[in-house]
């Protein structure tokens, strides 16, 4: 296992190598704040907010709840970040951009397109740009865009999830990546966080597990959902958001999905799928739930703070 690659800015402030995933509908402050707390980097979509203005009292909210924490206790919280959807469909990119800079958000994620553009504008308020990568062609696209680190989400990642084992997706990425690498994909544990690590990741990228915390976003019928299923019960579809991604089977047949279409792909359009007044979007983002296939093994929905704790135990037990 090769030294650690994290950001400068990062140094020292993390109490496990984790980078809290953004989740759509589910993560928010409560939990961003609950995990840079705890040394973790905690990060929600920008489109969690359903307006601009309701994004930047999030951004100001955040800012100030750290700063807080900073000045009583002495310790540097963990970096918080942002997802932006960088597609052409996405009607609030520029708008939720602008304010990123304006609050100087330490990290930025961006999805769907990897622009120089955004990435040159984050890096001259001196912030880190990842981009979530299912392949190492989009891997390449993103190091020619000049992002600081790489998202490797490997097959059985919550959301938008790709297809290819761990094993080798990180092996094709670092073939040509010399920076900070993350790997995303039923990471659950401290053992596993540790595992990724020596698989050549630098830190683990976790979601599905903070779904079921007690200051995630996410309805009490997600959480129980979780506890109940297992991998089989996680499908992997376009047809929800034009994106593969895994969802849960019986969310998807709550909601009427016919199961015999899931294969066929969806329409991409952002501005249509997360407003509010969307013509899907109920039926496709508020009653359709997603998960990785690390639904296996979750048995409880736990504070974010004693969660972090039991993942650093056992971290540093594998590190042991």
């Amino acid at each position: 296992m090769s030294k650690q690659i994290l950001p400068a800015q990062w140094k020292d402030r993390l109490s496990i190598p984790v980078v809290m995933a953004p989740m759509f509908l589910v993560s928010g402050p409560d939990l961003v704040i609950a995990g840079c707390k705890k040394g973790i980097v905690g990060t929600f979509p920008a489109l969690n907010q359903r307006t601009s203005e309701g994004f930047e009292q999030w951004l100001i909210q955040i800012n100030s709840e750290l700063a807080a924490f900073e000045k009583e206790t002495g310790i540097k919280p963990a970096p918080y970040g942002v997802n932006l959807i960088v597609h052409g469909s996405n009607p609030r990119l520029e708008a939720d951009l602008a304010l990123c800079i304006k609050h100087k958000v330490p990290l930025v994620i961006t999805a769907l397109g990897a622009l120089r553009q955004v990435v040159d504008q984050v890096h001259a308020y001196g912030g880190v740009v990842f981009h979530d990568a299912t392949t190492s062609r989009h891997a390449k696209k993103a190091a020619d865009a000049n992002v600081d680190g790489i998202i490797a989400v490997s097959s059985g990642a919550g959301g938008h999830a790709g297809t290819i084992n761990p094993f080798s997706l990180v092996e094709e990425i670092r073939q040509f990546w010399h920076k900070t690498l993350l790997l995303g994909g039923c990471i659950n544990k401290g053992n596993q966080v540790k595992a990724a690590q020596v698989m050549g990741a630098d830190l683990a990228y976790v979601g599905t597990r903070f779904i079921n915390t007690l200051e995630s976003r996410a309805p009490q019928g997600h959480k129980e959902m979780i506890i109940e299923s297992g991998a089989d019960d996680v499908v992997h579809t376009p047809a929800i958001t034009g994106v593969p991604s895994n969802f849960m089977k019986q969310s998807l047949a709550n909601a009427g999905y016919d199961m015999d279409a899931l294969l066929n792909p969806g329409n991409v359009n952002f501005g249509e799928k997360l407003t509010p007044t969307g013509a899907d979007s109920s039926k496709a983002w508020q009653d359709v739930w997603s998960a990785g296939h690390g639904v296996t093994g979750i048995d409880s929905i736990v504070s974010c703070e004693s969660l972090v704790e039991q993942m650093i135990n056992e971290y540093q037990l594998s590190c042991a």
